[in-house]
């Protein structure tokens, strides 16, 4: 079995997380500190990591995403969100994930009077600094942005021309998000067709034909998507060589990194280096950067950091 260390090392490659969903415990804390914010259970940051886990472990994604309330009522400053993007892409290196796309919905961070585009530009200077960070720690790592509008709200329409308005400075597409139940795609029917007209990308957490499939592992079991990891339908959908992909959803309140995901996967289905690259060549290729970016990283980065773990793995034909 793979062992999480090399998962760890091996270059990795990101298209379903949430920004509101990947905070540092220590800086929901100290931006909690920093606002008077009274609504967190302790001030140990190792004790509120669990209770976020523990609140999202309820097999029901309207509870998983209760825990969004806090997060997102500290990301309503400009320092705020271009210090959480930052700590995004340091994170995100540190696991070895070479290329990621994290989504957010701007129209979360306007009730301190930011406006739409004050957000994603904050988010964006955010995941520069953070590439910035990674380079000096001598890791490599490509942050894109997907702009989200919520199901429940009526402002996808808005969301969809912000996107577009900044799709040469890192907003790679359009998505929605939020409370599925009552809250159909058709209700944003008028944003999805904007996207089109425009000739951009989009994502509406659903698939349907030759679409990469974002599976979620951990979240997909906290919200009650599926009875285990064991009896999570990835390794069926895989070994049928669908594009599936591996993804984290959200880093903070399921407690996981990309890695660990991979591990959890590697212990339940036996999945090895191969498998891997394989997936991780998967995201790349559905990837909403442009073609040339994509296969440099393919090229540069995912194929050789494959290739030189497999040179450290002992040769079965010789091993005793």
């Amino acid at each position: 079995m793979l062992e999480l260390e090399t998962i760890r090392e091996a270059p990795k490659a990101l298209l379903h997380d949430h920004l509101d969903g990947g905070l540092r415990p220590e800086t929901v804390l100290e931006l909690a500190a920093e606002v008077g914010y009274g609504e967190l259970p302790t001030s140990d940051p190792a004790e509120l990591a669990r209770w976020f886990t523990r609140g999202a472990d309820r097999k029901s994604l309207e509870l998983y995403l209760e825990g969004f309330d806090h997060t997102i009522a500290l990301l309503q400053t400009r320092d705020a969100l271009e210090r959480v993007a930052a700590e995004c892409a340091e994170d995100l290196a540190a696991d070895n994930v070479v290329y990621a796309e994290v989504r957010y919905a701007p129209e979360l961070s306007t009730e301190g009077g930011l406006t739409l585009d004050e957000v994603v530009m904050a988010i964006l200077d955010g995941f520069r600094e953070g590439e910035h960070r990674a380079r000096t720690q001598g890791r490599r790592i490509t942050m894109k942005l997907l702009v989200s509008a919520m199901r429940q709200a009526a402002r996808s329409v808005e969301a969809a021309e912000l996107a577009v308005r900044h799709r040469d400075e890192g907003v790679v597409g359009f998505d929605i998000a939020g409370p599925e139940a009552g809250f159909p795609p058709t209700r944003h029917l008028d944003a999805f067709q904007l996207i089109q007209r425009e000739n951009f990308q989009v994502t509406i957490h659903a698939g349907d034909r030759r679409v990469p499939l974002e599976m979620c592992p951990t979240c997909n079991v906290q919200t009650g998507a599926a009875a285990s990891i064991e009896e999570h339908p990835i390794d069926l959908l895989r070994r049928l060589r669908y594009r599936v992909t591996v993804n984290t959803d959200n880093r903070l309140m399921s407690g996981v990194t990309l890695s660990s995901e991979f591990h959890a996967l590697a212990r339940a289905f036996g999945i090895g280096l191969d498998d891997m690259e394989w997936l991780t060549t998967n995201a790349m290729k559905s990837a909403f950067a442009p073609f040339d970016e994509r296969l440099e990283l393919i090229n540069e980065a995912i194929k050789p950091g494959y290739a030189k773990l497999r040179d450290r793995e002992p040769n079965p034909l010789y091993t005793r």
